[in-house]
């Protein structure tokens, strides 16, 4: 709630809803414009509890707390589930190698310097150069730098300090390599330059 001070005292506003009866007061009565002001005066500030590290928390030893029946690691162990799920594990760790041997493939068959079209799903299709192709230090798995023919991007071909190629800047992109198809996409000619 946003909050006045005058005098050195903190003083809420309460804005009253259009249409709908205040509850009866425990304060003062709203003034002639709905507005009514409590004042606090326990002392105790705005915020105090923001900071955490100063509450005082229980804490188990880890050695302890897997030796407890009835904790959510016991319960999770003794179902299968989670990360206690071996065969899930196994499964889901085999489905992240084959997405990642596929995006190898795809992205072996993109030589930089292609022209290509980015079909990203939800955005609409774009022309584009293949700048970089190869695993990041940003995300795992490979991924193709493009740089738009417009400035449709994110960045000028750097990303989190790295530079991975050149272009100007929301020029670049980074998309995954089934995203891309190669071909041959010459860049668009509007004619503005004709006119000048």
């Amino acid at each position: 709630l946003p909050y006045r001070t005058w005098g050195g005292e903190r003083h809420i506003a309460v804005q009253g809803r259009p249409g709908v009866s205040p509850p009866p007061p425990v304060c003062p009565r709203p003034s002639s414009n709905g507005v009514s002001q409590v004042v606090d005066r326990s002392g105790a500030r705005i915020g105090e509890y923001e900071d955490v590290s100063q509450v005082e928390k229980y804490e188990m030893a880890e050695s302890d707390y897997e030796k407890r029946p009835e904790s959510l690691r016991s319960f999770l162990r003794q179902r299968g589930w989670g990360r206690y799920d071996e065969e899930g594990t196994r499964r889901r760790t085999q489905e992240q190698q084959q997405r990642w041997e596929q995006e190898a493939t795809l992205a072996a068959a993109l030589p930089v310097g292609t022209r290509c079209q980015v079909r990203v799903p939800g955005q609409p299709c774009k022309l584009a150069t293949i700048m970089y192709v190869g695993q990041t230090d940003f995300k795992p798995g490979y991924w193709v730098g493009v740089r738009y023919d417009e400035p449709l991007g994110k960045h000028d071909g750097s990303v989190g300090g790295r530079r991975y190629f050149e272009c100007q800047p929301k020029y670049g992109a980074f998309v995954k390599p089934q995203s891309v198809t190669p071909g041959d996409f010459p860049e668009e000619d509007d004619g503005l330059e004709d006119e000048l």
